[in-house]
């Protein structure tokens, strides 16, 4: 086992959370958990195919910065990880899993399946299949944004975009020739890192030479963080000032979240690379149990009404599989449509 980064330690006695709040970032991050494991089960019972990346272990990065941002305004492009970052970004469950079962009512149609999920509506930008993609997507919706308050005098148009990517991105030359342009233009953007220290099977100890990956920021004169991303309370901190501070035209942040993925690479990946201390340690730290200890020991909210939660997720997962299961396929006549904007 590598010796584990020191993990930042957050003091949560100051935060200033209410009961609203704090059940909104519980609810959605054991939506994203319920989901991704409704997933595993469809897809080792043969009912959804193609490849499946899982979010399990991540979900307090999905909640703690897109639940911070405004729903509905502020833009957010994915990886091919990107079930949670939708459901969080507020697509509906069951549009998100009738995509994953290539049905027709999908998020994307049908036709982007697991790596692609995209909604206008929700301003979710795209899942994308190879690394590095998204990033060049996101810093042109960071653009726009400036160039319409700065150039076209929208001054109430303040969006936010949250851009995400994985530690084995950050020596991808997307990264740094966005993070260049981003500074050099003050854009508003969050560049988020979810670094759970393997790219496939690739450690990020040996693909990095600089492992603190945080510290490029200094490069191009930024702003850069890590934080806990097992801690929600610890992510939302970090988004919230990160945010504020690209709304006021202060520019873009870097924000390494030191996370872990609870299964492997993919549903195809028997996951035998990595150590079963490390496995351990970090299983140690899940996102959601940690939350929900912090909600009942400081009287937040009863354990009773976090299992109701937890009730009614369930309900929801399986209502979303049925609709799933019962919805349309894509008519093949449709084969090329919306290949072009203009439709």
């Amino acid at each position: 086992m590598v010796k584990e980064r020191t993990i930042p330690k957050f003091d949560n006695s100051k935060v200033k959370i209410n009961k609203e709040e704090s059940l909104m970032y519980y609810e959605d991050m054991v939506l994203g958990r319920m989901f991704e494991d409704k997933c595993a089960e469809m897809y080792y019972r043969g009912r959804m195919f193609g490849f499946v990346h899982l979010y399990n272990g991540q979900e307090a990065v999905s909640s703690g910065i897109i639940k911070s941002m405004r729903p509905g305004e502020d833009y957010v492009c994915s990886t091919y990880r990107d079930h949670v970052h939708a459901l969080s970004s507020g697509v509906p469950a069951k549009e998100v899993m009738a995509e994953l079962f290539g049905k027709a009512t999908g998020c994307s149609k049908g036709r982007g399946g697991s790596m692609h999920m995209f909604s206008a509506e929700h301003k979710l930008l795209g899942g994308y299949a190879f690394i590095g993609e998204g990033i060049p997507v996101a810093l042109g919706a960071a653009y726009q944004s400036m160039y319409r308050r700065k150039v076209l005098g929208e001054t109430d148009f303040d969006q936010v975009t949250a851009c995400f990517f994985g530690d084995g991105t950050t020596n991808n030359g997307q990264f740094f020739e966005c993070l260049n342009m981003a500074a050099l233009w003050k854009l508003p953007i969050l560049f988020v890192v979810e670094n759970n220290k393997w790219a496939i099977g690739m450690a990020h100890e040996r693909a990095a030479s600089q492992t603190e990956i945080y510290k490029k920021a200094s490069v191009f004169n930024m702003e850069g963080y890590e934080v806990d991303g097992m801690d929600l309370l610890a992510v939302r901190d970090v988004a919230q000032k990160a945010i504020a501070r690209a709304r006021a035209g202060e520019g873009p942040t870097l924000i390494e979240t030191l996370t872990y993925r609870f299964r492997g690479h993919s549903l195809a990946d028997p996951d035998e690379l990595r150590d079963p201390a490390e496995k351990e340690f970090w299983n140690a730290k899940d996102p959601i149990i940690q939350f929900g200890k912090y909600i009942t020991d400081n009287k937040i909210a009863t354990r009773e009404e976090l299992d109701a939660i937890d009730k009614k997720i369930n309900a929801l997962i399986e209502e979303a599989v049925e609709f799933a299961e019962s919805s349309p396929e894509p008519d093949g006549s449709e084969l090329y449509r919306y290949v072009f904007a203009d439709d």
